[in-house]
């Protein structure tokens, strides 16, 4: 069966130090919980051999942010999924919205990061979702099938069942607009509901599908009681321990 999980994504905060000290902090927190669902951070690529270093991967979860689209060579600045496997992390975030808005990364790009983070040994996260103007002329269901067709349905049956996928309604986040928990469930069972067709039924109800829509404690137990809801992606509220413990405690 498919796991619950909750992720959190630190995005472009903390230092160093802050980062170990929040990483200690949700360390002993899952340890004493024993959660109800696997639980992972995702942290900037400066912090993940210190990290790797102090918390317990038996017990939580570690991953970047990101990676290039490309094994090695004259690419300043970008950090490959080798690297990423060096340090001791075991996940990747890719195609998160951010990255797609920000900084124009296509299906092509992804369908290339998806190879090298396979290949490496890396779990990806893999973020789709449809932005304010998709969900008003009502295209999102279109929208979310295509990134799921563009980027992932060419992997064999093998790599896809490696793949965790989280959806991400972009309208809802930072805009003051809320997708509710029946949205959220539609559009999960609509994502399942694609993968079943192209993989058939086993492999989508083996599928883990995050909700990455401003999940809070408040509302986390409400969206994981969905059927189709297998836990989530988590941005602000990760930053803080007891706030991303509330949510991983949802379960």
């Amino acid at each position: 069966m498919r796991k619950n999980i909750v992720a959190g994504n630190w995005k472009m905060n903390t230092t160093l130090p802050e980062g170990l000290k929040l990483a200690e902090e949700v360390n002993a927190a899952v340890a004493e919980a024993k959660p109800k669902c696997d639980v992972v951070i995702c942290v900037p690529f400066t912090h993940l051999a210190s990290i790797a270093a102090i918390i317990d991967q038996n017990n939580l979860g570690l991953g970047a942010e990101n990676c290039a689209d490309h094994a090695k060579g004259a690419y300043t600045g970008e950090v490959a999924a080798d690297m990423v496997a060096s340090t001791g992390a075991t996940y990747v975030i890719l195609g998160h919205s951010e990255r797609r808005q920000y900084y124009r990364e296509d299906s092509a790009v992804l369908r290339e990061k998806l190879a090298l983070a396979l290949a490496n040994g890396l779990t990806p996260i893999f973020c789709v979702g449809e932005v304010l103007e998709e969900r008003e002329n009502g295209t999102f269901n279109d929208v979310v099938k295509l990134q799921l067709e563009e980027a992932l349905f060419d992997l064999p049956v093998a790599d896809f069942t490696k793949i965790i996928i989280a959806y991400e309604p972009v309208w809802a986040i930072g805009t003051g607009k809320t997708a509710t928990p029946e949205q959220a469930e539609d559009m999960h069972a609509h994502i399942r509901a694609a993968i079943a067709a192209k993989y058939g039924e086993e492999v989508a109800d083996n599928t883990s599908i995050l909700y990455g829509g401003s999940c809070k404690p408040s509302n986390a137990a409400e969206l994981f009681a969905k059927p189709d809801i297998d836990g989530g992606l988590i941005g602000g509220a990760a930053l803080k321990c007891a706030d991303f413990m509330g949510i991983v405690n949802a379960f």
